[in-house]
Formats: C-alpha cells, structure tokens, sequence
C-alpha cells in the first residue's frame, strides 16, 4: 500500500521574474529572469511528499508532448510512481509574473480544463493511506458529482482525504456547490484569499467554523507569512506564526505545507507537531524560485527548523 496519493493537475510554470511593463520595442518586454518548472499541485505535493520520504503515487492528466515528458521525468526522479497517469492530448503550461515580494500572478488557458474524469477509474486514486485532492474547485475537480464520488469512493477504501482549494477560474463554483462531498473531507487546507472568497469571512476563524459547519472534519487557513490556523470539529484550535523568511518565490509552497503535514500526520504525530513541520515545508519551499527547488528530505526540514529554534 502507497502512503499516499496526490490527484489533479500537473503543469508546466513558465515563471517570469522581475517583469518591467515598460516596453523595449513595439513588442517586446524586458524581465529579470524566465524559468521553466513542473508544477501543478499533484505535481508540487507528490514531489514534496517523496522527499520527505513517504510512498508516493499520483493520479493525473499529461499530454502525449514534451512538456508531459518533462514532468513525469521529474516525477521519476523524485521517487513518485507514475503508473497512475492518463494520457491526454496536451500538457497545460502556465505562466507564472512573480513580484518582488514572492507573491504571483497566473495566466491559464483551456489546456487546464483536463479532459478525464477520475471518477471512472477509481482504481487509480484508491490503495493508500492518503488521498490528496489538488485544487477543489479546479478541474478536474470542478464538477460537484465528480467531486462527491471520488471522495466517498476513497473514504470507502479507508483513505483518509485531504484537500487543498483553488479559485475557481472556468466554473463559477461556490462552497454549497460541493456540500455533498465535504462531509467526507478529514482536512481542507484553503489559503485566506480562498477562504474568504467561500464563507464571506474576514478572519481565520470565522472562515474555519463555515468550513467546519458545511460537514468538513477539520480546516487549515494557510496565512502565508503569518503561518496558519487550525480547527477541528471537536472545538480544537490552533493558530501558529510564520518563518522569518526572505520569500523569493511563493509558487507551490501551500502544496509544500500540505505535504509536510500529511507526512507528519500519517507517522503519528500530533496536529500541533505536523503543522509546525508543514509551516517550516511552506516556508523553505519560499526560499528557492519553483516549488520543487528548495525542499529536498525530511531531515533537512528538521534540521532547518533547529535554525529558527536557536533565534
């Protein structure tokens, strides 16, 4: 049995640094750097969840092209068993503006629509102990009836399920569009832009108690650098400050989180310990520029969280 499995998109991030809008010619532009790097959020937590050494599987779409071809040798390379991914016609590419700051601005196109439905081959996402959803409210998990089979599909097996969120950006999706699937939800992980545009809250734990009152068992706000907080339907809460980082790029580093906490959770460790670990994952993940860059095992984690220990 895999420890865990990582579903949704995979991606190519064209990421663009240091981008100057006044223009050199009548067409051209002029930026600090451009980097090409897998991504997509199964991507990002497969590849974290390897390092930090758990058995990793992912279940997503790539193109039959050379960007597909790029993230499955990335993939492979980190340890993650490819032999969950369909093939479709065309690998999604994203072009990522990364500010001064680390914070992001995205351009999709309709590559990222992802033409399956992983509800009609459940043995892809089942036979592990964990089952990670990238993106609710993304394709493909956009369609509420996909969304509710897979997750009862995966808690049948006796996966728990943790899912990260995304705006919607094709699909004008709501909270209540997916409220049968959230009773089978153990942790929902949004960020506080996400979480304020699906409960209409301004602070984190408003936000997580809408999560928490639409069937969820438990909700991570992700701060960004001001940590996260933590809730649970057993009246448990916990709110933790970010890392002192100089953030370079903050692409993939709530997949860095998820990961980190899954790792810890499914070794046995407390809430408390597992989110100080996914704080110092989505902290490191910062500190390089693509989401994949910086973490590299468990055990650097550990030992750069004794950096801090010592300030």
């Amino acid at each position: 049995m895999a420890d865990v499995i990582c579903a949704g998109m995979a991606l190519v991030d064209s990421i663009i640094r240091g981008f100057d809008p006044e223009p050199v010619s009548a067409s051209g532009y002029r930026a600090e750097s451009g980097t090409l790097a897998v991504g997509g959020e199964a991507v990002n937590a497969a590849m974290a969840a390897a390092k930090l050494g758990l058995g990793t599987g992912i279940f997503c779409a790539l193109g039959d092209d050379p960007a597909g071809d790029m993230i499955r040798s990335a993939l492979e390379k980190c340890g993650v068993d490819t032999g969950r991914i369909v093939r479709t016609e065309q690998t999604p590419v994203t072009t990522l503006f990364v500010h001064g700051d680390g914070s992001r601005k995205s351009v999709t196109n309709r590559a990222h629509l992802l033409p399956f439905r992983p509800e009609q081959m459940p043995e892809r996402f089942t036979g592990a102990k964990a089952l990670i959803l990238g993106s609710l409210f993304r394709a493909p998990f956009d369609d509420p009836e996909a969304v509710c089979s897979v997750v009862k599909t995966a808690k049948e097996a006796g996966e728990a399920v943790f899912a990260d969120t995304k705006l919607p950006n094709f699909k004008p999706l709501q909270l209540n569009d997916l409220k049968e699937s959230l009773p089978y939800i153990d942790c929902i992980t949004p960020n506080e832009d996400e979480a304020k545009y699906f409960t209409g809250q301004e602070t984190p734990e408003k936000m997580a108690d809408v999560f928490l009152a639409a069937g969820v068992k438990s909700v991570i706000i992700k701060l960004g650098p001001e940590g996260c907080c933590w809730k649970n339907t057993a009246g448990e809460s916990l709110q933790l400050p970010g890392l002192p980082v100089k953030a370079v790029d903050a692409t993939g580093a709530g997949d860095n989180f998820l990961a980190g906490f899954v790792s810890e959770i499914l070794r046995g460790k407390t809430a408390a310990e597992a989110l100080r670990f996914a704080n110092a994952c989505g902290a490191l993940c910062t500190t390089r520029t693509g989401a994949a860059a910086a973490l590299q095992s468990r055990g650097q984690v550990l030992e750069w969280m004794k950096t801090f220990e010592r300030e």
